[in-house]
């Protein structure tokens, strides 16, 4: 039969058969070597009956039908960037790897060595760009660039070639100077700026610049 609940037993009061199979029997976690010392031992399990088996080291409790892992994760909602469930196998979480680390203020790096490259929020923002080239590089951003509000991306001049930020509609502020169409050289070789998006399709160039 089923558990019958708790009950709290009065000094001298009689334990009856009925009381230890409901109350003891039925609720306690039963430990077995195995699946099948268990069905040996319970012919007919009632719903509710837990049980241990000591070759797997499992928890398992009877639903009214059959043995069920005690320990599984079930009625999770959860959004699309989660797969699999079931009865078994694996869950993987499809993580947006450049999303969670730009929300937690780590930047994903870039290596480029082309001689040019036209900003994107996709590909861009919130990244670090390395730029590798021992000719002349130009970096483009304009209204297509379209970054969020308050979004950045961190430019490093690690190549030979000097590198360029040049403005192509969109507006760019720095060293004195606001531009839709000029230009600024970042330093010299191994120096860096940051290009910070103030508001739509405007800019603010912050670091080893000067206007061209």
């Amino acid at each position: 039969m089923a558990g019958l609940g708790r009950k709290v037993f009065a000094a001298n009061e009689v334990l009856t058969a009925a009381d230890v199979n409901g109350y003891l029997m039925d609720q306690s976690v039963m430990v077995f070597a195995d699946a099948a010392a268990r069905t040996a031992a319970i012919a007919a399990p009632s719903e509710g009956m837990a049980s241990y088996l000591i070759d797997t080291s499992s928890f398992e409790i009877y639903d009214g039908s059959a043995w069920a892992g005690g320990g599984d994760i079930t009625s999770v909602v959860a959004g699309t960037a989660l797969t699999g469930g079931g009865t078994g196998g694996d869950v993987t979480l499809n993580v947006d790897l450049a999303a969670t680390t730009a929300a937690a203020g780590i930047a994903s790096f870039v290596i480029d060595a082309t001689t040019a490259r036209t900003l994107t929020t996709a590909a861009d923002q919130g990244k670090t760009l390395q730029f590798t080239s021992a000719s002349a590089t130009v970096l483009t951003v304009n209204a297509s660039s379209d970054f969020t509000v308050g979004a950045r991306v961190d430019i490093i001049a690690d190549g030979a070639g000097a590198l360029t930020v040049t403005a192509d509609g969109a507006t760019i502020k720095a060293a004195e100077t606001s531009t839709t169409t000029g230009s600024f050289t970042i330093g010299a070789q191994y120096s860096a700026a940051t290009l910070l998006c103030v508001a739509t399709d405007e800019y603010r160039l912050i670091g080893n610049i000067t206007a061209v």
